[in-house]
C-alpha cells in the first residue's frame, strides 16, 4: 500500500474560507481549529467543567460488550474515567455494512487525529464514534451500491418495521437480512477473502437485534485494534444519563432557537450555502410515542408537534425528560450539544455539510454555558486499483485529476482523434460549405415573401440536422471498433468519478476488503494520515 496526499480544488466557499481561518468565519466559532497551541488551550478549558464520567463509562462498557468490542476499546472505556483523558469523536448513521466509504474514512480520521493529539498532549486521547441510531429515515441506510459489468446495483433489505421507528428500535427479520447479505455477495467475486468475510458478517447477523447491532460489530471487527469505542444515541441507557441535560435544554430553548435562527441568516447573507433549516421557534427535540418520533416547537408555553399531533405544558415535557428521557431525542441542533455535555470533547470531526451547519451552533452552545469544541473536517480518500492505476498511465490521465473532475472529456477527445481528420471537424466544415451555398436562396427567399424566407432558414437547419446525423452514425462505428477502450475510460470512470462525485459516495467497504483483506484498514489506521491533507489517494 501507498498512501499519497493531494489537493483538490473545492468550490465550496466555506471550506475555503474554513481552512484559510478566515476572520470573518471563524467568529462563528470558539476555536481556531488550525493554531498551533488550540489543542492544549482546549485540555485547559475543559478542566474547568464536570463530567459524569463513571456514568459514562459504564454506559459504554455495557453496549461494547453487546457490540463485541476489543480489550483495546475497553481499556480506553476504562481511561474515561481518567480526569485527564479527552475524546476526539465523529458521528454518523448506522448503514449498512457500513454503509458509503465517508463512513469509513470519518472512523480513520478521528483514530488518527487522536492518535497524533495524545503524541503532543501526552494525555490519553481516546477516538470515539457516535452511532446516530436515533434517526429514522430507513430509506438512507437500507441499502449498498455494488458495480456489475459496469453498471451499479442498489441493494435493497426491504423495510424493517414501522416507518416512523428510529434505527435503533427497528427489530428486522433475520430471513430478510440474510437473503439481503446473499444478494450482496452475488455481486462479488468470488477471492480469498470471500468464504471468511461471509462467515463474520453471517455471524454479526445472527448475534443482532437491529441495524444499529449489525453496524456496530462490523466496525469493531474492522477496527478492533484501534480502541474505537462506539455509542448509540438511540439507547435507553444513553437516553438516562442525557435526562439533567435534556431539562436544561428545555429550559433554554429560547436562547438556543434564536441564536442558530439568527447566525443561519447571517451566513446565509455573506453566501455561505449552510443545508439545514431552522426557525426562531423550533423546539430542537423529538419526542416518541409508541413507533412516532415527532418534532417538536415552542408556541407560548407549551410544546406543540410540528403539525399539532401533541401539545405538551413546559411542567409536562420537563418531568418526561426527568423521568422518560427515553421518549426524547436530539434533532441536528440540540445532539453537538448534548454530545459535548455527555464527552469531554478535544475535537470534533465531520464531513463538509456537518462542519458548515455547526458554524450556526455557537449561540446554542454558549446558552448552555459551554464552549463548542474545535470543529475539523476529515479527510476523504480514493482507493486506487493497479488496475485502474495501468488505464490511467496508459491514457497518459493523472489520478488527481481523474478523481477530481473524472474523464468524460478524456474520452470523447480520444474517440475523436481515432479520426484523421476528427468527423466532427469535417461535419462542421461540411455544413459551413453548406450555409455558403445555401446563403443566395435565403437571401431571394426573404425578397419574395417573409414566409418563404423563415422556410428557407428551416431548410437550412434540416440539412445541417441531416449532416450531425451522417456524422453521428460515422462516429458511432468508430466506437464500435473501439469498444474495448471505451469501456476501460468507462471501468476508470466507475472506480475513481462514480456518478460525477467522489468515490466515498458511492463505494462500500465490502468490495475492497473482498480484494485485499483487512489488512488495508489496518494499514490505514497505523500509517500516517494527517486531518489537515484532506483527499489521500490510497494505491493498493
Amino acid at each position: 500500500m501507498h498512501i499519497e496526499p493531494i489537493r483538490l480544488n473545492s468550490n465550496n466557499k466555506f471550506l475555503q474560507d474554513y481552512k484559510k481561518q478566515s476572520d470573518e468565519l471563524m467568529k462563528y466559532f470558539d476555536y481556531l481549529p488550525y493554531d498551533k497551541d488550540v489543542y492544549t488551550q482546549r485540555v485547559q478549558d475543559l478542566k474547568e467543567r464536570t463530567f459524569d464520567r463513571d456514568g459514562l463509562a459504564n454506559v459504554l462498557k455495557t453496549l461494547n460488550k453487546r457490540w463485541n468490542g476489543s480489550n483495546a476499546t475497553f481499556q480506553n472505556i476504562e481511561m474515561l474515567k481518567n480526569e485527564e483523558s479527552v475524546v476526539v469523536i465523529g458521528g454518523q448513521q448506522a448503514g449498512l455494512l457500513s454503509g458509503p466509504l465517508y463512513t469509513i474514512h470519518k472512523i480513520i480520521s478521528i483514530i488518527q487525529f487522536a492518535k497524533e493529539q495524545e503524541q503532543k498532549l501526552n494525555i490519553p486521547v481516546i477516538p470515539v464514534f457516535w452511532i446516530a441510531g436515533e434517526d429514522h429515515d430507513y430509506d438512507e441506510v437500507n441499502h449498498v451500491f455494488l458495480a456489475d459489468h459496469l453498471k451499479w446495483n442498489k441493494v435493497v433489505l426491504d423495510n424493517q418495521g414501522s416507518e416512523k421507528a428510529s434505527v435503533s428500535h427497528r427489530n428486522w427479520n433475520k430471513q430478510e437480512a440474510q437473503r439481503w447479505l446473499d444478494e450482496v455477495f452475488h455481486f462479488l467475486d468470488e477471492t480469498a477473502y470471500t468464504k471468511d468475510l461471509y462467515a463474520r458478517l453471517v455471524s454479526f447477523l445472527e448475534k443482532s437485534v437491529t441495524l444499529v447491532d449489525f453496524f456496530a460489530n462490523f466496525i469493531h471487527d474492522l477496527f478492533k485494534d484501534s480502541g474505537i469505542v462506539l455509542i448509540d444515541s438511540g439507547d435507553a441507557l444513553v437516553r438516562k444519563l442525557e435526562s439533567r441535560y435534556f431539562q436544561e435544554l428545555i429550559q433554554q430553548q429560547s436562547p438556543i432557537s434564536e441564536g442558530v435562527y439568527t447566525a443561519l441568516n447571517q451566513l446565509r447573507q455573506k453566501g455561505y450555502p449552510i443545508s439545514v433549516d431552522v426557525e426562531a421557534n423550533d423546539g430542537h427535540l423529538f419526542f416518541h410515542n409508541q413507533n412516532e418520533r415527532i418534532l417538536l416547537k415552542r408556541e407560548n408555553q407549551d410544546w406543540v408537534g410540528k403539525n399539532y399531533e401533541y401539545q405538551l405544558s413546559e411542567a409536562e415535557i420537563l418531568e418526561i425528560a426527568h423521568s422518560n428521557p427515553e421518549k426524547l431525542s436530539n434533532n441536528v441542533v440540540t445532539r453537538p450539544i448534548m454530545q459535548e455535555k455527555l464527552f469531554p470533547t478535544l475535537a470534533f470531526l465531520g464531513g463538509p455539510s456537518e462542519v458548515a451547519y455547526w458554524s450556526i451552533l455557537k449561540p446554542a452552545f454558549h446558552s448552555v454555558a459551554i464552549k463548542m469544541p474545535p470543529v475539523l473536517p476529515r479527510v476523504s480518500i480514493t482507493f486506487m486499483e493497479r488496475k485502474v492505476q495501468k488505464l490511467l498511465n496508459k491514457y497518459g490521465i493523472s489520478a488527481s485529476s481523474a478523481i477530481e473532475y473524472g474523464i468524460s472529456k478524456e474520452k470523447q477527445n480520444w474517440i475523436a482523434q481515432q479520426a484523421n481528420p476528427p468527423v466532427s471537424l469535417l461535419g462542421e466544415q461540411l455544413k459551413s460549405v453548406i450555409a455558403e451555398a445555401h446563403q443566395p436562396i435565403r437571401s431571394y427567399a426573404k425578397t419574395v415573401q417573409d414566409d418563404l424566407g423563415m422556410y428557407a432558414e428551416k431548410n437550412l437547419q434540416y440539412l445541417f440536422d441531416h449532416v450531425d446525423q451522417l456524422t453521428h452514425r460515422i462516429e458511432k462505428q468508430i466506437a464500435g471498433k473501439y469498444e474495448i477502450n471505451l469501456k476501460e475510460y468507462d471501468y476508470i470512470q466507475l472506480h475513481v468519478r462514480p456518478q460525477n462525485g467522489l468515490q466515498e459516495r458511492i463505494w462500500n467497504i465490502i468490495y475492497f476488503l473482498n480484494h485485499y483483506g483487512d489488512s488495508i484498514i489496518s494499514e490505514l489506521t497505523t500509517n500516517q494520515i494527517k486531518v489537515n491533507d484532506q483527499h489521500y489517494i490510497v494505491y493498493i
